[in-house]
């Protein structure tokens, strides 16, 4: 009998997997902080045998080095893929077994990269499972874009061809397993369910239902925003990552707090964003802990700038640790948790903003002056917008501040939580700011003017 056991990453957006039989198991595409692959192990009384990359990933920092080395593991990776440490290159066809009955076979699917590789679970010869990271996802597939933009359309053809590789040599019955498609922008759009099938796919996934011209325009057409920190992605997993170091980052007091941020690093509050307006740290920018604080910070800060994270309790700073160092973001320069008045010297005052609703910015006397600023990206401003409104998507706030008019800035998203970003970053600015937290279909139904179209303003 085999097992498959699916490691969820949240906030990334994306999943690992440990699977195998009674004695041995597979890794595949394994995060960084390998602790838990370990303990998935540990559960189920197994040794790892072997731990397998899909691709050279684009989107965090990988454990499969490090993985491979404290378990005695082969690490496999494709072959084509440049990469400058020890690994076993995997083939197109190779095979090689996990347990007793239980095989890992080999498919070059590329399309995400040029190099991806999913792995065909067999169990006594029948297949069972795929692992296909960023080719087949569910209802849809790996963006093609993110490796080089004149092998994207290349890439994007190649996905269609991967697609129905996948669809033709394997039953319908077999689990598709991917990697991305779970929030990561690895994925060309949002995962269509939780699980799925080759056969389910065949039924309704664009790449085999649609042929290759019409589906590589659609394709082409509906990619959004890559995130800054994958240009660093790449290369530090190319290279071999470092093991992760999560030992707990010097403690910091309210002078220290201070002095860094006259020395222009970032400290960063990961409180939820109710309490962080509230009362904060003059200059301090507000990720949640909770929110997709490893895509956002890592996707908005200047890269290798300092950091100094300021939490409620040593609990929310050590998982927001982890997810950082999953995007490289390996050690913050210094940490305080606690009550955010001892973060502040005695002649100090803790800032704050007000927050609002929709409805709230709707009953607004028509001839007040002030600025609504929509944060979102281009893709979900496309579908409708508030007239007259500015555009500054959150990942180019920071640069383009200067943008924004003067005047109290009402800033929104989609649902409140990058509208708590953007607005921390106003106000550590000097910026009188408002927060609307609140769902962006709420817009509407207050009476709010919107304006649709093809007017792109950013």
């Amino acid at each position: 009998m085999f097992f498959i056991d699916t490691l969820e990453l949240e906030g990334l957006g994306n999943r690992s997997y440990l699977a195998g039989g009674a004695h041995t198991a597979v890794a595949v595409d394994p995060p960084r902080d390998v602790d838990q692959v370990l303990a998935a192990a540990g559960r189920r009384g197994v040794r790892i045998s072997h731990v397998v990359e899909t691709h050279v990933h684009n989107d965090y920092v990988t454990g499969g080095p490090d993985l491979a080395r404290l378990t005695g593991a082969v690490y496999h990776v494709p072959a084509a893929a440049r990469v400058s440490f020890a690994r076993n290159p995997v083939h197109d066809g190779d095979t090689f077994a996990v347990d007793e009955g239980i095989t890992l076979r080999a498919l070059a699917t590329p399309g995400h990269t040029p190099h991806h590789t999913s792995y065909v679970l067999e169990d006594q010869g029948a297949a069972v499972a795929v692992f296909t990271g960023g080719s087949l996802l569910i209802g849809t597939v790996g963006r093609p874009d993110l490796v080089e933009p004149r092998l994207t359309e290349e890439l994007a053809r190649a996905q269609h061809a991967s697609a129905h590789r996948l669809a033709a040599e394997l039953p319908d019955e077999t689990e598709v397993l991917p990697t991305h498609g779970f929030g990561s922008f690895c994925s060309s759009a949002q995962a269509d369910g939780d699980s799925t099938t080759i056969g389910k796919e065949k039924a309704g996934n664009d790449a085999l239902v649609r042929d290759v011209d019409a589906f590589v325009s659609g394709l082409l057409a509906g990619l959004d925003d890559v995130p800054a920190y994958y240009a660093h992605m790449g290369p530090a997993n190319a290279a071999g990552p470092a093991p992760i170091d999560l030992t707990a980052p010097p403690v910091a007091d309210a002078a220290d707090i201070a002095a860094r941020l006259a020395a222009g690093e970032w400290v960063v509050d990961l409180r939820n964003r109710i309490a962080f307006a509230q009362g904060h740290v003059a200059g301090s920018f507000n990720f949640e802990a909770d929110g997709k604080i490893a895509t956002y910070l890592a996707w908005l800060i200047p890269w290798g700038k300092p950091v100094t994270l300021l939490a409620e309790s040593p609990g929310q700073l050590a998982k927001a640790q982890r997810e950082l160092a999953r995007v490289g973001i390996d050690r913050p320069a210094a940490a305080a948790t606690g009550d955010p008045a001892e973060w502040i010297s005695a002649n100090e005052e803790l800032r704050g903003f007000p927050r609002a609703t929709f409805a709230d910015l709707a009953a607004l006397d028509p001839y007040e002056h002030r600025i609504v600023l929509d944060v979102r990206r281009d893709s979900e401003r496309a579908d409708g917008w508030i007239e007259d409104s500015v555009h500054i998507p959150i990942h180019q706030l920071h640069r383009r501040q200067r943008e924004v008019p003067a005047g109290v800035v009402w800033v929104h998203c989609a649902g409140g939580m990058r509208a708590g970003i953007a607005a921390s970053l106003l106000d550590a600015a000097g910026r009188d700011v408002v927060a609307v937290d609140d769902s962006f279909d709420a817009a509407r139904s207050a009476g709010l003017p919107m304006a649709t179209g093809p007017r792109r303003d950013s």
